[in-house]
């Protein structure tokens, strides 16, 4: 019989838009995902989860997971092996921030250590599956690397441009109880925006890498968005609410991703207790998140009996 192997996966949270980014930039956040992957004899799969979504994801095939598995595999003309997937969650599910694309990209990277030694899965095969599944690269492409990353789609797949993150952007993260579906928000944009939003949201998105890679101090100028987060608002309209309460007192914030959870870029650690103290006065209960952005994307260790940690 082979050698059952494991290997153990840990991937973060992600905020993409960050304003004016659309489609385009996104962080990676210090919320992590973590699952271990032991193989089986084919046809056998066994899911055990805990934390977010216990409740509601599918414990079969359909596990979003096992298909980025199956997925790899197929991409690499390998049987597919049975499965053990113990996942532990702790991005939340629907909030905007990043849990379909850091599943998948959970389950890429697991392909990738289940086939090492066998099929080498580089960065860039595992971007371009992982935007094959999710649809659009700027939530999986700081999942897989870290930091802020830049990604954009040319004739030969998606790509991606990782930057640091100046010392003094603090993210917090504010959480609602209730969920937004992805492609009911993505539905809310238009097609078509005047010339003078497009050209407005390219001056912010070259502002802000600045802001965010050099100078803290832009952020709120940086942060200014015409082309997704209005037309957003009526399907989130606590998340619209908690925005511009924030942005009135002065905080960079943002909806994260597609919503409904709203994103702080804050000047400093110090400045997010004030940030807090903002939430509160809603009528809509907010849970804070203070962050910090992961710097090494996700990971993963062989655990194998035997293999070198």
């Amino acid at each position: 019989m082979t050698t059952p192997r494991t290997v153990a996966v840990r991937v973060p949270a992600t905020s993409a838009n960050l304003g004016p980014g659309f489609d385009t930039l996104g962080l990676a956040l210090s919320v992590y995902d973590e699952l271990t992957v032991t193989t089986l004899p084919a046809g056998d799969l066994e899911i055990v989860v805990t934390g977010e979504g216990a409740e509601d994801v599918p414990t079969d095939a359909s596990h979003l997971v096992v298909r980025a598995i199956a997925y790899a595999y197929e991409a690499v003309a390998r049987p597919m092996p049975g499965l053990h997937l113990e996942a532990h969650n702790a991005i939340p599910h629907g909030r905007g921030m990043g849990s379909s694309g850091a599943a998948v990209v959970a389950g890429l990277l697991a392909a990738k250590g289940l086939l090492e030694g066998e099929v080498h899965l580089d960065d860039a095969t595992l971007l371009r599956l992982a935007t094959e599944l999710e649809g659009h690269p700027d939530n999986v492409a700081p999942a897989l690397f870290g930091g802020l990353t830049i990604a954009w789609i040319d004739e030969t797949g998606p790509q991606h441009k990782k930057l640091l993150v100046h010392r003094g952007v603090s993210p917090l993260v504010f959480v609602p109880d209730f969920r937004m579906s992805t492609s009911v928000a993505r539905s809310l944009a238009p097609v078509q925006v005047p010339r003078e939003d497009a050209v407005f949201n390219v001056s912010r998105s070259a502002l802000l890498i600045a802001a965010l890679t050099q100078s803290p101090e832009l952020l709120i100028a940086a942060t200014e968005d015409k082309l997704h987060q209005s037309y957003r608002a009526q399907a989130m309209p606590a998340t619209d609410a908690l925005v511009r309460a924030l942005r009135a007192e002065g905080y960079a914030a943002v909806v994260s991703g597609a919503g409904p959870s709203v994103l702080v870029l804050a000047d400093g650690p110090g400045r997010r207790l004030d940030a807090v103290e903002v939430a509160a006065r809603q009528d809509t209960p907010w849970v804070p998140h203070l962050l910090a952005v992961d710097v090494r994307g996700g990971t993963v260790r062989d655990y194998t009996e035997g293999a070198t940690p």
